[in-house]
C-alpha cells in the first residue's frame, strides 16, 4: 500500500520529517487568544493541520484557525501570531494559516468554512467536468472536450483529478513519467494539450488506498506544483460523485464553471442533479449538461435505439435552468478509440463522433467568455 505521494526525482514528498504535528501544536499552544485568555490549542481552534516536506529539508506547514463568526476580521492578529509562533521552530519553512468561522450548537462539532480559492499561476480559467456517478463516460467527454478546445485555438491543460480511478493515462496512451524542473513537475504534452495524472506515477493496476487527507494533498500538489503556465483553460476531469475530493477542488481553486455529464437514464440524472446542487452550493456556475450515450445507431439496419432513455439530460437542464450542451451518441468507435489511447478528436477529427464533441466544445468556449463566479463566503450558516 502506498502511503506517500512521491513526485519522481523532485523530492517534494519525503517519508521522514524533522518536525512533527506535536511540535507544531506545542508552538501554537503558546498563542493566547486575548478574548478568552486561553491558547488556540486549548480552545480547539486549530484544524486541518498539514505538514509538507520540501526539497531543501524544511517543512511547509498549513492550518486553519476556527473563530466565532462575530470575531471575523478582528481575529487577524491571532492568525499572524500563530504563523510567527510556528515559524520560530527550527526546520520549518513556509507557513500558511487561514481564518475560518463556524456557527453551530454546543453539541455539534464546529464546521470549517473553505479558504478563499486561489488561482494557479499562468492559468487563465479552470473548469470542472463532473458527474454524479461513475460509468457515464465523464473522462471520455473531458478528454475530447479538452482536445476540442485546443482545436479552437486555446492553450489547454487536462488534469486527471480522479485519484482512485485515473483514466487519462489510458485514454491518451501516456506511459511516461513526468520530469521534474526545480521544485515542480513538467506536465506531459500529448496531442497539443498539457496533462497530469496520478496514473502517470503508479502502475495501472495498483490501487490507491488513501484516506481523504492524502487525496487532498495529492490534488493540491497536482494543481500547484505543476508547470501548467501558460494556459487559457485547465480542464479538470473530476472523480465521480460529490465527496471530499470534489469539495476540496471547488473550495481551493476559482472554478470558472462546471460541465455535468450524464446519460439519459433516470438513475444517472438523479445523481447528476446532486452534482449540480453541490456546485451551486459552492457558488460554481454550471456551464451546461452533456448527455452522453444518448442514442445508438445500429450499423446494420440504421435504426436509432435509445438504450438509456431519450432526452433525459435535455429535460433536466430545462427544469434546472442550466444550458444543454449537446448529445454524444453511443458509438463503438468512440469506445474503441478511447481504449486504444487515440481519441476520436485525434483519430477522425472530421468524423461524426468528433463533430458531436466539437459542438460541445464550441458551446463551452462561448460560455467561458461570460461565466462569472460570485465571491466566496467565509462563514457557513
Amino acid at each position: 500500500m502506498r502511503s506517500q505521494l512521491v513526485w519522481p526525482r523532485s523530492g517534494l514528498i519525503s517519508p521522514t520529517m524533522s518536525i512533527s504535528r506535536d511540535d507544531i501544536l506545542k508552538a501554537l499552544d503558546q498563542v493566547i487568544d486575548p478574548k478568552s485568555g486561553r491558547s488556540v490549542v486549548q480552545q480547539n481552534m486549530v484544524t486541518g493541520l498539514a505538514l509538507k516536506p520540501q526539497p531543501d529539508g524544511a517543512v511547509a506547514v498549513g492550518f486553519a484557525l476556527e473563530v466565532p463568526p462575530e470575531q471575523g476580521p478582528g481575529a487577524e492578529p491571532l492568525r499572524v501570531a500563530a504563523i510567527a509562533a510556528v515559524k520560530k521552530l527550527a526546520g520549518v519553512g513556509a507557513v500558511t494559516a487561514v481564518l475560518t468561522a463556524h456557527q453551530g450548537h454546543a453539541h455539534e462539532p464546529p464546521r470549517a468554512a473553505p479558504p478563499a480559492p486561489q488561482g494557479i499561476p499562468g492559468v487563465a480559467q479552470i473548469i470542472a467536468v463532473a458527474s454524479g456517478k461513475g460509468g457515464v463516460g465523464k473522462s471520455t467527454v473531458a478528454v475530447n472536450l479538452a482536445l476540442g478546445l485546443a482545436r479552437l485555438g486555446l492553450k489547454v491543460g487536462l488534469l486527471d483529478a480522479d485519484i482512485y480511478g485515473p483514466s487519462v493515462p489510458r485514454l491518451l496512451d501516456i506511459r511516461d513519467k513526468p520530469q521534474a524542473e526545480g521544485k515542480k513537475l513538467r506536465p506531459i504534452e500529448k496531442y497539443g494539450i498539457k496533462t497530469m495524472s496520478i496514473g502517470f506515477m503508479v502502475k495501472e493496476d495498483e490501487a490507491m488506498i488513501w484516506r481523504g487527507p492524502m487525496v487532498q494533498s495529492a490534488l493540491t500538489q497536482m494543481m500547484a506544483d505543476v508547470l501548467w503556465a501558460p494556459l487559457d483553460v485547465l480542464v479538470l476531469d473530476m472523480p465521480p460523485g460529490t465527496g471530499d475530493a470534489q469539495l476540496t477542488i471547488a473550495q481551493r481553486v476559482p472554478l470558472k464553471g462546471a460541465v455535468i455529464v450524464s446519460t439519459p437514464q433516470d438513475l444517472a440524472l438523479i445523481d447528476a442533479r446532486k452534482g449540480i446542487a453541490m456546485f451551486q452550493k459552492t457558488q460554481v456556475p454550471i456551464l451546461g449538461i452533456v448527455e452522453n450515450m444518448s442514442v445508438f445507431i445500429c450499423p446494420d439496419c440504421g435504426h436509432a435505439h435509445h438504450i438509456f432513455g431519450q432526452g433525459g439530460a435535455r429535460g433536466t437542464a430545462a427544469k434546472l435552468g442550466a444550458p444543454f450542451l449537446g448529445e454524444i451518441p453511443l458509438l463503438p468507435r468512440i469506445r474503441e478509440m478511447s481504449d486504444a489511447g487515440t481519441p476520436v478528436m485525434v483519430e477522425s477529427p472530421d468524423g461524426p463522433e468528433a463533430k458531436a464533441f466539437m459542438a460541445v466544445a464550441e458551446k463551452v468556449a462561448a460560455a467561458l467568455k461570460t461565466a462569472d463566479r460570485a465571491a466566496p463566503k467565509i462563514i457557513i450558516e
